[in-house]
């Protein structure tokens, strides 16, 4: 690939909507300096982690894998990278995770192959590759060079641009590939099974946000969705100014079992009816919602903030609860309260005793604003569910 051909295609990169992490050791180094050098890199690059030491890798996949320089550790490179750029990017953004792993020529003989591995890894695809180059044919920056065309070409791929070059490689290395792709059930299943950390529905007209736009997320099981849902939506976000309204619903349960395939699936159906988005997450407990979803606006209902602040939800330890929802606020996590019937009696946040060192994340909407209190459980009893 020539020094044009590698600025046309990265440019077409980042025309791209597609949003990416790359996790990248032991080569195409080269890559980074590529996509960050030419104007637009913002567009696309979220991040990049270069784990080059045995116990940097081994912290950023959690484990001791067999082999550093395997397909396994690119695969589970790149779903860490996925699961990260769904968390730096903003709702309704097409994300990549990148991973990359390469044993190449050093600065002293190897008894091993050159080789290294490829990972991209999508909403819906997973594609890896083997390359392994012939010994004493390049110097070591010149395996980093071919390691690293052929990761951009790979990367360009993804984001369905071109990126066509003379091939990089000779008749005696050896490039293989294969491709996995995930239906919408296998992707929720993987979800529930905590493979990754969210699934996106951006139904809201296709609108996505600037990066910058923090976002309004309701949390809640949504059985079903009703007006004083979308009305709640509606004041918080006309409250919070700026920002991307989503709803959220988590398939795991603290108490319950998890949702299935199917029950997700119709609750999804209610959200593209009435042209909200909604994200299904794997999170139950709120401080684990806010370390996926930093910087967001959560919209509760009074009898949320009362459990919220309950120490009996935190092992019965006051100073726990404390610390965890302190946590959440140093990530600038904040929560719009609306009024709700607790124990019979209609509360709004000035009736709920939130210790001083959290008041200021808490905000209220006011009663003249919202004043709707219908609950989920009396209008499935109603409509015999």
């Amino acid at each position: 690939m020539t020094e044009s051909g590698i600025r046309t295609a990265v440019e077409a990169v980042h025309s791209s909507p597609f949003k990416a992490v790359l996790h990248l050791a032991g080569g195409a180094s080269q890559v980074v300096g590529w996509l960050l050098s030419v104007p637009g890199a913002s567009n696309t690059v979220l991040e990049v982690v270069v784990p080059y030491s045995k116990m940097s890798l081994l912290q950023l996949i959690g484990k001791i894998p067999s082999q550093f320089c395997s397909q396994q550790t690119a695969e589970d490179m790149a779903l860490l990278a996925y699961n990260r750029a769904l968390k730096l990017s903003t709702p309704g953004s097409p994300v990549v995770g990148v991973g990359f792993t390469g044993s190449l020529a050093s600065d002293r003989p190897k008894l091993g192959e050159h080789r290294f591995y490829m990972s991209t890894r999508t909403a819906d695809r997973l594609w890896i590759s083997r390359v392994t180059l012939t010994k004493g044919l390049r110097t070591r920056e010149e395996e980093d060079r071919v390691s690293s065309h052929l990761l951009l070409k790979a990367i360009a791929n993804v984001c369905k641009v071109p990126a066509t070059s003379v091939s990089e490689l000779s008749e005696s290395d050896v490039f293989d590939e294969c491709e996995k792709q995930f239906n919408e059930d296998q992707q929720l299943e993987q979800l529930i099974n905590g493979e990754i950390c969210y699934k996106i529905y951006p139904f809201a007209n296709g609108m996505v946000k600037p990066l910058t736009q923090r976002r309004i997320i309701m949390p809640g099981s949504f059985n079903p969705l009703h007006d004083g849902h979308l009305k709640l939506m509606e004041v918080a976000s006309r409250i919070c100014g700026d920002g991307y309204p989503c709803f959220e619903i988590s398939a795991v349960n603290a108490d319950k079992p998890p949702l299935s395939v199917s029950q997700i699936k119709d609750r999804v159906k209610q959200f593209e009816k009435a042209g909200k988005t909604v994200i299904i997450s794997n999170q139950p407990y709120f401080y684990k919602k806010a370390e996926l979803f930093p910087g967001s606006a959560f919209v509760i209902g009074a009898d949320t903030a009362v459990r919220l602040i309950n120490p009996k939800y935190y092992d019965g330890d006051y100073k726990k609860m404390l610390k965890i929802l302190i946590g959440c606020k140093e990530i600038e996590c904040t929560f719009l309260v609306g009024g709700r019937n607790v124990d019979g009696v209609f509360k709004v946040l000035d009736d709920i005793d939130i210790p001083e060192e959290l008041k200021d994340m808490f905000v209220s909407i006011p009663a003249e604003q919202f004043c709707m209190d219908i609950s989920s459980t009396e209008l499935r009893k109603r409509s015999g569910m």
